[in-house]
C-alpha cells in the first residue's frame, strides 16, 4: 500500500477516534446531568433526560433500591416505617468513566456501610437502560472483536458435538478488563464480584 493510502486509513482511525470520544464526553454529561437533577429534586429534567420505558436491572438488597424510591416518590412516602429507608439517599458518583453508549458511575455513603456502581446505557441523548449494583464488586470487560467471531463461527462449523464447540467458543473469546470497581474496600466488608460485558 501506498503512504498515502496508509496516512488516508489512519486519519478515517482518527476522525472516527475524535468522534467516539466526543460522544462518550456527551454520555458522561447526560448522566451527570441526571445526578444533578436528582440531587435538585428537579422532576422536569430528569423526566427529559430519562426513557419512558427505562429498562432496569437490580443487584442488592431489596431495602437498596433508593433509586427506584427516588424516581417513583417513595421515598416520600410517610407510611415508610423504616426512617433509615424513608431518608433520601444521596447518589453523588466519586469516579465516572465512559465506554461508547455504556456510562459507569461508582459512588459510596461510608457512613450507612453502602457501596454502589451504575451502568446506564445512553441513546441520543437519552438514558435507556440502568444497571445499579450495590455493595458488589464490578468488572467490566468488552467482548472480543469481529475477528473472534469469525474464528467462532468457523469452530462451530467444523465441531459436531455442542460442548466440544461450547470448549472451542470459550478459548477464542477474549474480553480484556476495562474497568474494574476502585471503591469496594471502602465499605469495610466483603463483596460480591461480577462481570459485565460490553
Amino acid at each position: 500500500p501506498s503512504a498515502v493510502g496508509i496516512t488516508g486509513r489512519y486519519l478515517t482511525n482518527l476522525a472516527n477516534s475524535d468522534e467516539l470520544a466526543e460522544l462518550e464526553r456527551k454520555n458522561r454529561e447526560v448522566v451527570l446531568s441526571l445526578y444533578e437533577a436528582l440531587s435538585c429534586r428537579d422532576v422536569e429534567t430528569v423526566t427529559k433526560i430519562l426513557a419512558r420505558d427505562l429498562e432496569w436491572w437490580f443487584h442488592g438488597p431489596p431495602s437498596h433500591q433508593f433509586m427506584m424510591r427516588l424516581l417513583t416518590g417513595a421515598d416520600n412516602n410517610s407510611n415508610i416505617k423504616d426512617q433509615s429507608i424513608q431518608s433520601s439517599f444521596s447518589f453523588s458518583p466519586k469516579s465516572i468513566a465512559s465506554f461508547g453508549s455504556i456510562v459507569i458511575a461508582e459512588g459510596c455513603d461510608s457512613e450507612r456501610g453502602i457501596y454502589w456502581v451504575h451502568a446506564w446505557t445512553v441513546t441520543d441523548g437519552i438514558i435507556t437502560q440502568v444497571r445499579e449494583y450495590f455493595n458488589t464488586s464490578l468488572t467490566v470487560t468488552r467482548l472480543s472483536s469481529s475477528s473472534a467471531a469469525a474464528k467462532i463461527g468457523r469452530s462451530r462449523s467444523k465441531s459436531r458435538s455442542s460442548a466440544s464447540s461450547t470448549a472451542e467458543i470459550a478459548s477464542v473469546h477474549y474480553c480484556p478488563s476495562v474497568w474494574e470497581s476502585s471503591l469496594s474496600n471502602l465499605v469495610g466488608k466483603s463483596v460480591p464480584g461480577l462481570v459485565l460485558a460490553i
